[in-house]
C-alpha cells in the first residue's frame, strides 16, 4: 500500500510514518520502481503498535526494542522485565503527582466554590 493509505488507515500523517520508517520502527519497506515506498499490510498493525506504546509513555528507543524482540523472535526476557519494571516507576512517579495535583485543584475548586457563594450572597442582599 502507499503512504496516503497507510495515513488513511492510521491516522498518522506521512511525516511521522516517514520518520517511523527512519527510526527502523517500520520494517518491510520496500521501493517500487517508480521510487514510491511499498508498505506492506503489516504496517498498519504496527503503527497501531507504536501508538498505544507512545500513549504508555515509552520512548521511540525503547519501542524500538521491544519491536526488534518480537520480530527476531529473541525476546531477552531478562532486559523485558527491566524495562517494565522501570516503566512501572515511572507511572507510580506520574500517578504521584497527579494525586498532588488533584488535591491542588480539589483546594482550589473549593476555594473559587465559597468565593463564587459569598459573591452570590452579597449580590443578593444589594437588591433585598
Amino acid at each position: 500500500m502507499r503512504i496516503a493509505q497507510l495515513e488513511s488507515r492510521t491516522g498518522i500523517g506521512r511525516h511521522t510514518l516517514r520518520y517511523y520508517e527512519q527510526e527502523a520502527l517500520l520494517p518491510g519497506i520496500q521501493r517500487r520502481a517508480n521510487n514510491y515506498r511499498d508498505y506492506p499490510e503489516s504496517a498498519v498493525r504496527q503503527v497501531e503498535l507504536i501508538r498505544q506504546l507512545q500513549s504508555f509513555g515509552f520512548s521511540l528507543s525503547e519501542i524500538r526494542t521491544i519491536l526488534n524482540g518480537i520480530q527476531s523472535n529473541e525476546v531477552d526476557c531478562a532486559q523485558g522485565a527491566q524495562l517494565l519494571a522501570e516503566k512501572r516507576l515511572d507511572i507510580r512517579k506520574q500517578i504521584r503527582q497527579l494525586r498532588q495535583v488533584d488535591k491542588l485543584l480539589a483546594a482550589e475548586q473549593v476555594r473559587l466554590e465559597e468565593s463564587a457563594a459569598r459573591q452570590a450572597c452579597n449580590v443578593s442582599e444589594q437588591f433585598s
